[in-house]
């Protein structure tokens, strides 16, 4: 951008500033001035203070409103807020999760507690507070943390044209600041040599109406702006910062890309090719050969000629290798076609054209959806004269988040100290009116003639205990002048204003520990603490938390476009023990086999949910009514004593848990119990296998001796068949022995006859 444009722009941020600082605005500041004053305890104006004391009355103020704006600031920062995120589909519940812890993360990271607080201060003494969602890129060795910081609402101009409550529709939101050479350049470092080019020409404009030589505080419009000061103790100047946003809107790009398969798939879908390929070609071989026997066999029946059979078998050959060529294309096609798959991305127009240029990716590129998305703006200029840089917020809301008290339709709340300056002011004209009167009733006036006493020892002793005064002699003694006698009405009114006050505020005596009014049940207490906190409750559930609720979500954008590395933090539970945080990790690379990180787990920045304010998530409680309900509830039996005691703030609870909780001696009866049944169990089985080895054993004896019996029974009858064949072979024997004897006698008889013969 060059110079004069540069020049020209810091002008017109300069000439909008001018214009959005309006007699409106210059009138709700003045306002809201006084009110932060009355808050400050700076409750009279110089005309009043001088007034007062030359009417020699008190110039004290006895301060009803700052008690009750620390009240209902205590009531409304009680607890941290808590976001609770919504995944909008079933694969993001995870990191809808992540998203809480991130988000308590920065808010311990921010010192959320003190700005939320300032800015609950802001909203009930100025009439608005304002939250600040900014990166700081020097933080985590920058890498960027997103942080919650707080504005000064004196400091910031709103189009006076919007209406909504969070200033959504407003056209621009400017902030001004004076800050000296010095800040600025530790604040932008790398735009040094503009700044001190840059002419000190910052006016701080004055809209108390307090004597600022005689108030007990200081304030930032006390300071002027001649008391800057370098390092070097020379006197630095005051320099106006401005910073305006705006919404512009900005083309994307909803972009569908067809990724290639990687070499890796390349190879797993040659090798998938290759292996269907090696099927076909073993069939189509033997295609090859049944049809080349045909035509063999048809040579041999003399159907057709040798030659015309060569011709024949090339073109089958010729055939063959072009529809394995052809099979071949079509499988590496579709396989192809299987593998790749189409990524969905958002650009910004720039970063198509220039993805344009790349004739890959123009060539894999199936569609490109132009579209328009509102982002903020943000322009940083000096004094009017130096435009530093602009810059464009990856977010669709302004980062600057306002609380208001009472929403009036236009961009100037009104607060709630408003409402009770009347009050303050009358209960402090009552006091100083009755202080008065009784001190004149204990300081005497008297009324002499000229020359009748000596003056000087009247006006020294005249209200001393004892004294004792002469007159001079022929004139009239001196006369009292008695003070009229107050009006009760002065004590009426003083305890009706501060019921009004009370009553307007919302704010009772009893609720900061006064005792006059104070129920004596836990009961009366609880009922105090419903029926007297309902206004700040409407308050809560119709401003604060709406207000909240987009903070976190304006936090949720701008921390989608921040956290896109690989980050691990640690997050201390509400409840956990002492040291063990609970340990969150985002955006986890995933890498293939060869090294390269393909995609993310856990990746927050591509994640869709909604966000929602945790209701009454800051409001306090009544502990000691609440301990005592909870007591009734575990005496009746409605909870155990794991609920009682996670109510209490007795140390080591966790560990009196463990031990005397009843759910750890029902576990610990419970573990004794299944250690009986198992040594139970296990005798049992013993038992069993016992019998059933007994069983087998007597089965076996049974059998052994049936055996045995039938053994010893085919034994006997074996010796008894024994004992008769060796009878009946005794009896052959002795059979055969007499047969063998006649017979030898018989043939000894006949070779003796016929011996005898043949003598």
């Amino acid at each position: 951008m060059a110079r004069e444009s540069k020049r020209k722009k810091a002008e017109q941020i300069k000439t909008l500033w001018d214009r959005a600082n309006s007699a409106s605005r210059i009138k709700w500041q003045t306002v809201a001035q006084k009110c932060y004053d009355f808050f400050l305890n700076d409750q009279l104006s110089k005309g009043e203070v001088d007034t007062l004391e030359e009417s020699g009355m008190p110039t004290f103020v006895i301060n009803r409103v700052t008690p009750v704006i620390e009240m209902m600031k205590f009531f409304v920062t009680a607890k941290n807020p808590r976001w609770q995120a919504v995944a909008a589909e079933g694969s993001d519940s995870d990191i809808a999760a992540v998203h809480a812890d991130l988000a308590d993360y920065c808010w311990h990271l921010s010192n959320g507690r003190s700005v939320y607080s300032q800015v609950a201060q802001d909203a009930l003494v100025k009439g608005v507070g304002y939250f600040l969602i900014e990166v700081d890129p020097d933080m985590d060795r920058g890498l960027g943390e997103v942080v919650f910081k707080h504005i000064e609402p004196f400091n910031v101009y709103v189009d006076p044209m919007s209406r909504d409550f969070l200033f959504r529709d407003a056209t621009y939101i400017m902030v001004k600041k004076d800050l000296s050479k010095s800040q600025l350049k530790e604040l932008l470092p790398e735009f040094k040599n503009v700044i001190n080019k840059v002419n000190g020409n910052s006016t701080i404009s004055e809209y108390s109406q307090r004597d600022t030589s005689l108030s007990p505080t200081i304030q930032a419009s006390d300071m002027g702006t001649h008391e800057s000061w370098d390092t070097e103790g020379k006197e630095d100047e005051v320099v106006s910062y401005f910073e305006c946003y705006s919404k512009i809107k900005v083309p994307f790009r909803n972009v569908f890309v067809k990724i290639p398969p990687s070499n890796k798939e390349l190879e797993m879908i040659q090798a998938q090719v290759n292996e269907q390929m090696e099927q076909i070609a073993e069939e189509q071989q033997v295609l090859f050969l049944e049809q080349s026997q045909e035509i063999r066999d048809a040579v041999d029946r003399g159907e057709i000629i040798e030659e015309r059979a060569q011709i024949e078998l090339k073109k089958l050959t010729e055939q063959m290798e072009q529809q394995m060529q052809q099979v071949q294309q079509q499988m590496q096609s579709k396989l192809m076609e299987a593998k790749s798959r189409t990524e969905n991305k958002i650009v910004t127009d720039d970063e198509f054209k220039v993805l344009m240029e790349d004739p890959v990716f123009k060539e894999n590129l199936l569609d490109a959806i132009k579209f328009y998305e509102t982002r903020i703006k943000v322009s940083v200029s000096l004094a009017g004269e130096r435009l530093l840089y602009e810059s464009v917020l990856p977010i669709q809301d302004y980062p600057i988040i306002p609380i208001a008290y009472t929403y009036t339709g236009t961009p100037f709340p009104m607060s709630a100290v408003a409402p009770l300056i009347g009050k303050q002011q009358e209960l402090n004209k009552a006091h100083q009116i009755m202080l008065h009167n009784a001190n004149l009733a204990s300081n005497l006036r008297w009324m002499y003639e000229e020359g009748s006493v000596p003056e000087e020892e009247w006006e020294q002793y005249s209200s001393s205990p004892g004294a004792l005064l002469k007159y001079r002699q022929g004139f009239s003694p001196p006369t009292p002048v008695n003070p009229a006698p107050i009006n009760n009405a002065f004590f009426t009114i003083v305890q009706q204003g501060k019921q009004d006050m009370e009553y307007m505020s919302g704010i009772y005596s009893s609720m900061q520990g006064g005792q006059e009014q104070q129920h004596d049940t836990y009961r009366g207490m609880l009922a105090v603490d419903e029926y007297g906190t309902r206004r700040i409750k409407a308050w809560m559930q119709t401003i604060v938390e709406p207000s909240l609720e987009h903070l976190g979500k304006v936090f949720k954008d701008m921390a989608q476009a921040v956290y896109q590395a690989h980050k691990v933090f640690r997050v201390v539970q509400p409840g956990a023990e002492e040291g063990e945080p609970k340990r969150t990790e985002m955006n986890i690379p995933m890498y293939d086999d060869y090294g390269k990180a393909m995609e993310k787990w856990n990746d927050y920045s591509a994640s869709q949910f909604d966000i929602r304010i945790v209701g009454g998530s800051t409001l306090p409680i009544n502990r000691w009514a609440l301990l005592e309900e909870y007591f009734r509830w575990f005496q009746s039996g409605l909870i155990d004593d794991i609920a009682m005691l996670g109510q209490t703030d007795i140390r080591g609870k966790e560990s009196i848990m463990k031990r005397k909780s009843v759910y750890s001696q029902l576990k610990a009866q419970v573990g004794q119990l299944e250690e009986a049944l198992k040594q139970k169990i296990g005798d049992n089985e013993t038992l069993s296998r016992q019998i059933i080895q007994a069983g087998i054993k007597d089965k076996v004896n049974t059998a052994d001796k049936t055996i045995q019996k039938d053994v010893s029974t085919t034994e006997a009858q074996q010796k008894m068949l024994r004992g008769f064949m060796q009878k009946e072979f005794d009896m052959a024997k002795k059979d055969l022995n007499r047969e063998m004897t006649t017979a030898v006698a018989n043939f000894k008889a006949g070779l003796k006859q016929s011996q005898q013969k043949k003598d």
